[in-house]
């Protein structure tokens, strides 16, 4: 729907600007995407975004200096998905169960890490499995996975297909094990899944979330910036009608782009709407 509003909302010299939306890896494989000017933009975790701009984790020793944000869109939140049936109750039952947390390096990877590290346990306390977010939804259907970590704007299809058939148990993020993981990872907040954002989940559950921000890289033209930006945040209203989380893109919170640099088409933007200096 992004893409389909910037094509019919932003122009640049009178030409209209055709923006494509396209299947990626998650924001790690994003962010090296925006590295090397494959692409010119994309969504990736605030962490992750921060990571790579300062050469920190999976970017140790090679940061991505060219990187920089359009804007904060929406919380993607942590969902640690099993079936209900499964006898996990907590992140330390997870120990010798198989738990999918995506490609290694990936945001989820890294979380998995330190929540079981929060939990004094280490990654060889369980069994690994790097599948999709739908394929392990899958699995854990077929009884050949027990749990999988999710981080996404709530509600995640793969999630929602997999409640229409199959009780579900979302495990609680919360406690002094989970305060220790945020004050090693800033960028993540405690939040309440709503209740009923899934079929069957009748109560809200404490767990973690990290904004996603619509990154960019430097050799994108101020004036495309600028107009892309601008077809955004000036019709957000449309972006809510498509999914639940395009309520959270707001004006108010877009300038929430962690430690990288504003792109100056998106920086004149918000000073003309006088959020920025």
């Amino acid at each position: 729907m992004l893409a389909q509003l910037i094509s019919n909302k932003a122009t640049v010299d009178g030409k209209k600007i055709t923006a494509t939306a396209e299947a990626s890896g998650a924001s790690v494989g994003n962010a090296k995407l925006l590295g090397t000017k494959d692409i010119e933009s994309s969504f990736v975790a605030a962490d992750i975004l921060d990571a790579a701009y300062n050469g920190k984790a999976q970017f140790a020793n090679a940061p991505l200096k060219n990187l920089r944000a359009l804007g904060a869109l929406y919380p993607e939140t942590v969902q640690l998905i099993t079936r209900a049936d499964s006898g996990i109750n907590s992140v330390k039952d997870l120990k010798g169960k198989s738990i999918s947390s995506g490609a290694p390096g990936s945001g989820q990877y890294q979380l998995v890490t330190d929540l079981l590290k929060v939990y004094g346990m280490a990654r060889t306390d369980v069994k690994e499995d790097s599948s999709s977010f739908t394929q392990a939804v899958d699995k854990i259907k077929d009884g050949n996975l027990h749990a999988t970590l999710i981080t996404g704007g709530v509600p995640v299809a793969a999630v929602t297909d997999f409640a229409q058939s199959h009780a579900l148990k979302i495990i609680p993020l919360s406690g002094p094990e989970v305060a220790t993981l945020l004050k090693e990872q800033p960028y993540y907040t405690q939040v309440q899944l709503p209740a009923n954002s899934y079929k069957g989940q009748t109560a809200a559950v404490p767990t973690l979330a990290v904004m996603a921000i619509w990154a960019t890289h430097d050799g994108v033209p101020e004036n495309v910036a600028y107009e892309v930006t601008k077809a955004l945040y000036e019709n957000t209203a449309i972006m809510g009608q498509v999914h639940v989380q395009g309520k959270n893109i707001t004006l108010n919170t877009a300038t929430s782009v962690a430690s990288v640099p504003l792109h100056p088409g998106a920086l004149r933007y918000y000073k003309e709407k006088g959020i920025a200096k």
